[in-house]
């Protein structure tokens, strides 16, 4: 099967397979763990920031991140399809007593004026407006990047307005990758940056949140409220660092490979509109005799896995598991249909 389902569907390569085998380990809720520990001060590196956190997944890193900004009763401003709000099972109002202003962005991103516009004022009926959280890539948005300028015009609103700025970075080093930019840009200007290692960089499990010294203290405490304090979980860690170290910029080769696909299904009647491809995600319009179930039914016949994301939306999400060959493959189904 070539599954291009999601990134997540990635699994260890044989070198990382014998860097997890090597750990070495120990009790991690008593900071004893060597190899977490290296992979959260790598990662901190990495973006410039104090300290780091290694968590189970990117919805409990966000979620923490939540949970350390605000109080019960504050609002969270982000776009509406943004995953925090989508896909992090009404997280936000259960973990942190918070309510959400979605934002109608362009393909998942929103810019200074509308969060400055969101802002609500010192009004007793209303809540209080206290953090603002962006994804780079977004998701929903097609693997859509923010420019950077644009980032830092919302820190810019932020530091006006005495807000806290927090980075769903799922896909984080797609952006970076695509765009040639500085991590460590990223780390001057957000609170807080969550890094997802088990998407395209091919870690079978984990997520790093990074903030300040303070802030990790802090969330370390709610990692543990919220059940996840791992002990020997260094054979994880250590496939973190190793996609840290090898992974990044093979992530042009999943950017390109999409390119590549996008443009057979372009040429393709039963293809309505197809969202930009900046990085390693595919979302596109399904039309005439085909539903989106339909269509990924007859993939599926062919060997190949994708998602509808709507009754007229299929994603694919291209990753290391997908080879050169298997993206030929695929064209020349989409070539026959």
């Amino acid at each position: 099967m070539i599954d291009y389902r999601s990134d997540t569907f990635t699994k260890p390569t044989q070198p990382m397979l014998e860097a997890m085998f090597r750990a070495d380990v120990g009790d991690d809720v008593f900071g004893e763990d060597p190899t977490i520990n290296k992979l959260e001060s790598l990662a901190a590196e990495i973006f410039g920031m104090q300290a780091g956190l290694f968590c189970p997944s990117g919805t409990m890193t966000n979620q923490i991140a939540i949970k350390c900004h605000t109080q019960p009763g504050d609002e969270v401003v982000c776009d509406k399809l943004s995953h925090v709000y989508m896909y992090e099972g009404g997280g936000i109002a259960f973990n942190s007593g918070c309510q959400v202003k979605p934002i109608e962005g362009d393909r998942g991103k929103i810019n200074a004026g509308q969060v400055n516009a969101a802002i609500n004022p010192d009004d007793v009926h209303k809540p209080v407006t206290r953090l603002v959280s962006v994804e780079n890539t977004a998701n929903r948005g097609g693997g859509s990047c923010y420019n950077f300028t644009d980032l830092q015009k919302i820190k810019d609103v932020c530091l006006k307005n005495n807000l806290k700025y927090h980075l769903d970075g799922a896909r984080i080093f797609n952006a970076i990758v695509e765009k040639k930019e500085n991590p460590k840009d990223y780390g001057k200007i957000f609170d807080s940056i969550s890094v997802c290692l088990s998407k395209g960089l091919g870690a079978p499990v984990g997520s790093l949140l990074l903030g300040s010294n303070d802030f990790i203290h802090k969330a370390r405490r709610v990692r543990k409220v919220f059940g996840g304090g791992m002990r020997q979980a260094g054979y994880l860690a250590a496939a973190g660092i190793f996609a840290l170290e090898n992974n990044i910029d093979r992530l042009n080769t999943d950017h390109l490979h999409a390119k590549k696909i996008a443009e057979a299904l372009l040429k393709k009647s039963f293809v309505g509109k197809i969202m930009p491809v900046e990085t390693n995600i595919i979302i596109f319009e399904v039309t005439e005799n085909y539903t989106a179930k339909s269509l990924a039914e007859i993939f599926k016949k062919h060997n190949i896995l994708v998602i509808p994301i709507s009754e007229t939306q299929i994603r694919m999400v291209l990753h290391l598991g997908v080879t050169e060959k298997m993206v030929d493959e695929t064209i020349s189904v989409i070539e026959t249909l």
